[in-house]
C-alpha cells in the first residue's frame, strides 16, 4: 500500500491524500480547494503549487472512491471539478457533511461562474481564449448523486477489503475522523486519517474522540505550535471588544467568520449574552446568504450537538435567534450596512476574507478608528486576513490603498481547530501502536514545532510530506 501527499503538504488549504493499495484499489482522502489571494493557487516559495485547483496529482478517472472527513471547502471545494473531469465512484461522509455540501458547493460553483465570466467582461484580452469556471452548478448536482453517507461509529465496507469507520472531530457540524481497516496480504492494516481536529469543551459540538489504534496516520497540525486562551478569559474579552467598540466608541464591530461553524458558534455565544443580560442593546447582522442556509442545516442535524446544547434548549428552542439579531441574504441589505452609522455587530464570510460581503465591509469600515475588526480564527498569510493578522499598516482592497485605522483585535480561542495540547490529548493513545505519522494541512514553520512537540511527548516517526511525495507502508 502507497500514500500520496495531493494537497496540503506544508500548507494549510487543499487536502487531499490518495491511498493506493496493493491489489490497485485507490482511494482519495478529501479533496480541497487551494483558499488564497492569488487567482492560480500559488502557495509561497518553499512549496510553489501555481495552478493547484487546474491540476491533479492522479488521474481522476481512475480513483475508485473518496472519502471525505468533513465540508469546509479547502477539504470538499474540488470535489466537482473531480467528478467534472471523470470521477464516478462513490463520495463517502456523514449525514451532515452530505447536508453541508449540498449548500456549499453550489455556492462554490456561483462563484467560480461568477468569477470567470467577470474576467471574461474586465480583464481577457482579445487574443486570449475565455476563462473557464474551475466548475458548473451541473458538476454540483452529478456530484450530489454520488454520495453514500453513514452515522458516527458505524463500521461499513468500501471495498470487500475495506472498512470504513467515521468517528466524530468535534471540529464543524458532521466532521469526522477517518479510520480504514484494510485486509491486504494476510494481515489488517489501520490506517488513520484525523481531517480537522476539533476542539473539546466548546460550545454546540460534541467533543473530539479519539481514534481506535492505527498502524499509520495522517494528522493534522493548524495549530501546533501553541495554545488556545481558556474559555472564561474568551468570553470576557468577547464582551470587552463589544462594550469598547459598539457602546464607548460608538463604531462597528467586523467579525469575518467561516459561514459553517464559525458563524453558528459565535451566535450562540450572542444568544446566551442576551438571556444573560450581558449583550449591548446593538444589532447583530449575520450578512452572508451561505451563513444563514447553514444554520437552517445545524437546526436539522441535533444528533450532533452537545450535551449542554441539548439542555439549553429546554430553556430557549432557538439557541441561534434572539431580538435584535438580523440574517441578510439580499445584496442590496447588504450594501446598506455599509453606509449606515449606527454601531452594530457584522458577522459575515469569508473567515480569511479572501471573498464574499467581509471584503466590502472590511473596506468600508477599515479607516475608521472607532471601528473593529475581529479576526477569530487561522487565516493563511497570503490572505487579507493574514495580511491583518500580521500587522500591516495599509491593504489594497477593490484597487484602492486603505490605511490600517481601526482596530484589528484576533481571538484564536474561536477557532474551531484544537490547540498542540488538545490535538495531543485526541491522538496520544497512538503513541505505541502507530508506526509513522504524517503531518499536513499546516505552515511549515508550525509543522515542524509540532513534530518536535510529538516526538518529545513519545511518538516514534513524525514525517512533513511535501506536495507529490509517496510513501510506502509496509
Amino acid at each position: 500500500m502507497k500514500v500520496k501527499f495531493c494537497g496540503a503538504a506544508r500548507e494549510v488549504t487543499g487536502s487531499c491524500h490518495l491511498l493506493t493499495l496493493d491489489n490497485g484499489f485507490k482511494i482519495l482522502l478529501d479533496c480541497g480547494l487551494y483558499q488564497g489571494s492569488d487567482d492560480d493557487g500559488r502557495a509561497g516559495a518553499e512549496n510553489p503549487i501555481t495552478g493547484f485547483n487546474e491540476k491533479w496529482h492522479f488521474d481522476p478517472k481512475e480513483i475508485d472512491c473518496l472519502v471525505l472527513s468533513h465540508a469546509h471547502i479547502d477539504h470538499t471545494g474540488r470535489v466537482p471539478k473531480l467528478v467534472g473531469d471523470g470521477f464516478r465512484g462513490k463520495i463517502y461522509s456523514t449525514h451532515a457533511t452530505r447536508d453541508l455540501c449540498a449548500i456549499m458547493l453550489l455556492d462554490s460553483a456561483k462563484i467560480q461562474e461568477s468569477d470567470a465570466a467577470y474576467f471574461n467582461k474586465k480583464h481577457r484580452k482579445e487574443t486570449e481564449p475565455e476563462k473557464k469556471p474551475l466548475y458548473t452548478l451541473e458538476n454540483v448536482q452529478q456530484v450530489m448523486h454520488q454520495f453514500a453517507s453513514f452515522n458516527y461509529e458505524q463500521w461499513f465496507h468500501i471495498h470487500p477489503d475495506v472498512r470504513l469507520l467515521y468517528r466524530d472531530a468535534g471540529h464543524i457540524l458532521g466532521s469526522a475522523t477517518v479510520t480504514l481497516e484494510i485486509q491486504e496480504g494476510g494481515k489488517t492494516i489501520h490506517f488513520g486519517f484525523t481531517g480537522d481536529i476539533g476542539r473539546p469543551h466548546r460550545p454546540i459540538l460534541g467533543d473530539p474522540l479519539p481514534m481506535p489504534e492505527l498502524d499509520y496516520l495522517i494528522c493534522e497540525s493548524t495549530y501546533g505550535d501553541r495554545e488556545h486562551e481558556s474559555p472564561p478569559a474568551e468570553m470576557g474579552h468577547f464582551v470587552n471588544i463589544i462594550r469598547r467598540t459598539c457602546v464607548e466608541k460608538r463604531g462597528k464591530v467586523i467579525i469575518p467568520a467561516f459561514s459553517v461553524g464559525r458563524t453558528q458558534e459565535i451566535v450562540y455565544m450572542l444568544d446566551k449574552l442576551q438571556n444573560a443580560g450581558e449583550l449591548p442593546k446593538v444589532p447583530v447582522y449575520v450578512d452572508s446568504p451561505l451563513s444563514v442556509n447553514a444554520t437552517e442545516v445545524f437546526v436539522n442535524h441535533p444528533e450532533c450537538f452537545d450535551a449542554d446544547l441539548h439542555r439549553y434548549m429546554t430553556e430557549d428552542d432557538n439557541p441561534f435567534g434572539f431580538n435584535g439579531l438580523i440574517y441578510i441574504r439580499d445584496t442590496e441589505a447588504s450594501k446598506q450596512l455599509n453606509n449606515s452609522p449606527e454601531p452594530c455587530i457584522i458577522i459575515s464570510a469569508s473567515g480569511m476574507m479572501n471573498a464574499g460581503r467581509i471584503r466590502h465591509h472590511v473596506a468600508n469600515n477599515i479607516e475608521h478608528e472607532r471601528n473593529t475588526i475581529l479576526i477569530v480564527g487561522y487565516c493563511s498569510p497570503n490572505t487579507l486576513g493574514g495580511q491583518l493578522r500580521a500587522g500591516v499598516e495599509s491593504v489594497f482592497l477593490f484597487g484602492q490603498n486603505l490605511e490600517v485605522k481601526a482596530d484589528i483585535e484576533i481571538m484564536d480561542s474561536f477557532s474551531a481547530h484544537g490547540d498542540r495540547v488538545e490535538m495531543l490529548e485526541m491522538i496520544s493513545s497512538q503513541k505505541q501502536s502507530v508506526k509513522k505519522l504524517w503531518l499536513v494541512h499546516g505552515t511549515i514553520d508550525r509543522q515542524e514545532k509540532w513534530r518536535d512537540y510529538l516526538l518529545a511527548n513519545g511518538f516514534k516517526e513524525v514525517g512533513i510530506p511535501r506536495l507529490g511525495e509517496e510513501e510506502t507502508c509496509n
